[in-house]
């Protein structure tokens, strides 16, 4: 794009040391005197501030399932909304993936559409694998969901990977994250009410309405160090990946905090996925996760999900919000409806859980 985008409201500069609660400058990450320590200093109150802060829960339900009844799919993925809502979870949002056949999986957008009519004014929104959508479409998309939904709407934006869907979609995957940055501030622009034109997208003065009355969040996946610096420079906050360990998230986070300081940025929120089992005894969920797990299950590590009663997850998550994350967003490990609707009840438990330790 030929113009530099304004800076999202959303995301805060760092405040100035003088500025934090006293006790905020409790340390500065080993960071020599000179630019940049304040910022530091504000990102370092920032992890302690949330770690002494209710961990939110919230769903990013699962729209992949197995061929059969098409209609199967959508009513398990309401009933876990349903059972979301119902639970008190803080946020609600789906997937993105394309050219699945004959695996289903519900298309975001008009899934959404359909489950915002069964939750209320708490934050909801979408994963978009933004190198394989058009950016004037995913604006028109965004902008419409975010007029029907009641509350805050979030963007999830993601790299996207497997050759078979970008071939599928004639994208080329050597471009993606060339793809990605630049669909993020033309999107960013759109629902601004810009008119927008883009060289690598081959648009010229697009303009898209609805856009967005109360702005948006835009929360930035990325597993290694050059996203994660991507999600601190475009987005709201990092967003991340399922598959990380207590050790993996460890150092991701402090990659984070290093690259905010760099780009004056403090999130807004710092969500990470995780995919849970939970059922009303431990050796209930232990023997359901523990045969997933030997399964193969999605090439996971045992330390990345948990599963077991909602004390025990409560206890597995809880180290995420030790480290600096400030909202969980679960998934279930089973598709089969009633024990995916009981987990995301139980869920329930499990916040309130965290809000208690």
């Amino acid at each position: 794009m030929a113009r530099r985008l304004p800076r999202s409201t959303r995301t805060s500069r760092a405040p100035h040391v003088d500025a934090l609660p006293v006790g905020a400058v409790a340390g500065r990450r080993g960071l020599a005197d000179g630019e940049g320590v304040e910022v530091e200093v504000a990102y370092v109150w920032f992890l302690d501030h949330q770690s002494e802060a209710l961990m939110r829960i919230g769903i990013s339900v699962g729209s992949a399932f197995a061929p059969g009844d098409p209609r199967e799919g959508p009513r398990t993925v309401i009933a876990q909304v349903r059972a979301a809502r119902d639970a008190g979870l803080d946020t609600l949002s789906i997937g993105d993936h394309h050219s699945t056949g004959p695996g289903v999986y519900l298309q975001n957008t008009p899934m959404l559409g359909r489950l915002l009519a069964e939750w209320d004014d708490r934050p909801a929104g979408c994963l978009f694998l933004v190198p394989l959508w058009n950016p004037v479409l995913l604006a028109e998309h965004v902008g419409t969901l975010a007029a029907i939904a009641s509350g805050p709407f979030i963007v999830q934006a993601g790299l996207g990977g497997g050759g078979a869907q970008f071939r599928a979609m004639g994208i080329p995957i050597e471009r993606r994250a060339a793809l990605l940055a630049e669909g993020i501030g033309v999107v960013k622009a759109l629902l601004e009410g810009d008119a927008v034109s883009s060289t690598i997208f081959g648009i010229k003065d697009a303009k898209v309405a609805p856009v967005p009355t109360q702005g948006i969040e835009w929360w930035v996946g990325g597993g290694v160090a050059t996203a994660i610096d991507r999600a601190a420079r475009l987005g709201d906050c990092w967003y991340g990946n399922a598959d990380l360990t207590p050790e993996s998230a460890a150092s991701a986070i402090d990659m984070y905090s290093e690259a905010c300081a760099r780009h004056d940025r403090i999130p807004i929120r710092i969500p990470i996925r995780k995919d849970v089992l939970i059922a009303d005894s431990s050796a209930e969920a232990e023997r359901a996760g523990d045969a997933l797990m030997a399964a193969g299950y999605r090439g996971f590590e045992r330390a990345a999900v948990a599963y077991g009663d909602p004390d025990g997850v409560a206890q597995q998550l809880a180290v995420f919000g030790e480290l600096g994350f400030t909202d969980v967003i679960v998934r279930t490990m089973t598709t089969a409806t009633d024990a995916a609707v009981h987990t995301v009840e139980l869920a329930g438990e499990v916040q309130r859980r965290l809000a208690g330790r």
